[in-house]
């Protein structure tokens, strides 16, 4: 799954409290992204920091409530990319991923 924030420090509390809760096993920030898009009629560019987060497919309903809880952005980019792991690297996110 990935989302972008506008900043360092935005992405790294989202991706602090996504572990904190156990919604993924890892977070991953990645910054510098530089973002063109229309937004409100408006052509607009911007620097962003994509966060790629590691978790399984029952963590996206809390996922989702998390954004519209904390997010910075008003629409939030929210995508799934389902893919298969190793056996071993998928055993460790079982063993760090709870959804209450």
């Amino acid at each position: 799954m990935t989302t972008t924030v506008g900043s360092r420090r935005d992405a790294d509390t989202l991706a602090r409290v996504i572990v904190e809760r156990r919604l993924a096993a890892c977070v991953q920030v990645e910054e510098g992204l530089q973002s063109f898009y229309r937004w409100e009629g408006q052509l607009c560019e911007d620097t962003e920091a994509r966060l790629v987060i590691k978790t399984l497919p029952r963590c996206e309903a809390a996922l989702q409530a998390l954004f519209t809880e904390l997010h910075p952005y008003e629409v939030p980019q929210f995508l799934v990319v389902k893919m298969r792991a190793s056996p071993a690297y998928f055993d460790w996110v079982l063993g760090e991923v709870e959804v209450r």
